[in-house]
């Protein structure tokens, strides 16, 4: 079956820890450069624009699939990613009702810029995005699925914002096929945390929130085509 190389966990000029450089453009062609063949743009609790990067990448043998970080009211991000720009927009909209009602400040926060696929700045999003949503974890599986998209906890080698810093291990209830570990290396010569080796697919995505975060090409999923069913097919289902 063919490889692809992905980074599922990239952030643009929206999310306010992203640098003012990760515009839709620019993503897609520092991801082409690497030698990325599937990436997923996902920002933190909002959608706003998946669409212009995907745009973006049009003219680019590069498949970007449309996602959203979420912070769980337990504060646990969790990297969503949906079939199409509509879903992502609709289950962004949703997302953004459950934010507390807090102005970003700019000064302190950084800039929440909503860009077109040419860098055109379309708008400012007034709520600081990063906040906790008033959406638990247990709840939120069920709330991506109801937009056709699915999810998984992020970072969960991190001391902070993780669902390992939040319960102390990953619980066995909400099921999860798919943990993101940002630096495996690191984490699994913790003999104690080659458990999750054992029925999880392991992702290793950058996080990036500057371009030159972006991964290169080294981390691989065998599917058929770089498509959003086949990553969903192989990240969904457990592994015996």
């Amino acid at each position: 079956m063919p490889r692809f190389a992905y980074d599922l966990h990239i952030h643009s000029c929206l999310s306010p820890c992203g640098d003012a450089l990760m515009t839709p453009p620019n993503i897609v062609n520092m991801a082409y450069i690497k030698g990325l063949d599937i990436i997923a743009v996902t920002d933190h609790n909002s959608a706003r624009n998946v669409r212009a990067v995907m745009r973006a990448a049009e003219a680019l043998p590069l498949t970007v699939i449309p996602g959203i970080e979420v912070t769980t009211a337990e504060e646990i991000h969790a990297v969503c990613l949906f079939p199409d720009a509509d879903s992502a927009e609709k289950a962004g909209e949703e997302l953004e009702k459950h934010l507390p009602p807090v102005k970003n400040r700019p000064e302190y926060f950084g800039e929440q810029i909503i860009m077109d696929e040419n860098e055109e700045v379309t708008g400012t999003f007034p709520l600081l995005l990063p906040n906790a949503l008033d959406v638990s974890i247990d709840a939120l599986q069920a709330l991506i699925g109801s937009f056709g998209g699915f999810c998984y906890p992020a970072h969960i080698d991190r001391s902070s914002n993780s669902i390992i810093a939040v319960f102390g291990e990953v619980p066995p209830e909400p099921e999860f096929a798919s943990l993101e570990v940002h630096d495996p290396q690191r984490f699994f010569e913790n003999v104690e945390n080659s458990r999750y080796r054992e029925g999880f697919n392991i992702v290793t995505s950058s996080d990036a929130h500057r371009l030159q975060d972006i991964s290169e090409r080294e981390h691989f999923l065998e599917l058929r085509e770089p498509s959003f069913d086949c990553l969903r097919g192989a990240l969904c289902s457990r592994l015996l």
